[in-house]
């Protein structure tokens, strides 16, 4: 399904959006007020395939290039497109848009297609995959970890609420054999800032504090991603 985005001078073909908007799924996320309007996430099934609607009224966003307000989702969409562009694994893109609804306010939908084979990392722990896979394999996936947060950070991308919950984990096969992705999500407040370093500093930091590794591990992970990124952060 091709991908339809929207600012604020364009409307997406009503058709695309009034297909989603209309669409009714289990609540993830329930709806809740912030941001001068309501957010929440549906799962719905469509095509056959498992996807995720984030569906928003007058939720909004403002800046210095947008100083009277913009669909939070659009932000979100320009994340997705630009850390794609990085061969950082994150959601896909299935539909995108924003019109004006009554009273003139925004009505807005980001839908992505669900994380297939990934577990949030926490839940990968608790479930006794470290135990299972071995450490070696466990020094991977803070390796594949540290690599995708390097690369993000390098393009001056700040994940803006970077928790563990944010990010997922998949171990096809076993061994030495076994391949090891990290997926990211989330990216809501996600932005691009001037330096790089500003950005790392912002994530490394949340990330340090919501998140359940040990000192140990936590300075592994700290010393793989400098390996990759090339200069400390101050502060860590």
């Amino acid at each position: 399904m091709a991908v339809e985005c929207a600012s604020e001078m364009d409307a997406v073909p009503t058709d695309c959006f009034e297909y989603f908007w209309d669409q009714q799924g289990e609540w993830v996320e329930q709806p809740n007020k912030r941001r001068g309007g309501e957010s929440g996430v549906q799962r719905l099934i469509s095509g056959g395939r498992l996807l995720y609607a984030k569906r928003q009224i007058g939720h909004i966003h403002r800046s210095f290039l947008h100083p009277f307000g913009r669909p939070t989702v659009l932000r979100e969409r320009d994340a997705l497109q630009g850390l794609r562009s990085l061969d950082i694994e994150v959601p896909e893109l299935v539909f995108c848009g924003a019109r004006r609804g009554p009273e003139h306010q925004w009505q807005a939908l980001l839908v992505t297609a669900a994380l297939d084979g990934f577990v949030e990392i926490d839940n990968w722990y608790a479930a006794g995959e470290r135990e299972r896979h071995g450490e070696a394999l466990h020094e991977r996936v803070l390796q594949t970890l540290a690599q995708t947060l390097a690369r993000m950070h390098k393009g001056r991308w700040q994940h803006g609420c970077l928790y563990s919950k944010h990010v997922f984990v998949r171990v096809d096969g076993e061994g030495e054999q076994a391949q090891v992705r990290i997926a990211l999500l989330d990216f809501e407040k996600c932005r691009q800032r001037l330096s790089s370093r500003r950005a790392a500093a912002h994530d490394l930091k949340q990330l340090r504090r919501h998140s359940s590794w040990n000192d140990t591990d936590w300075q592994k992970l700290y010393y793989l991603y400098r390996t990759v990124f090339g200069s400390p952060i101050k502060g860590l």
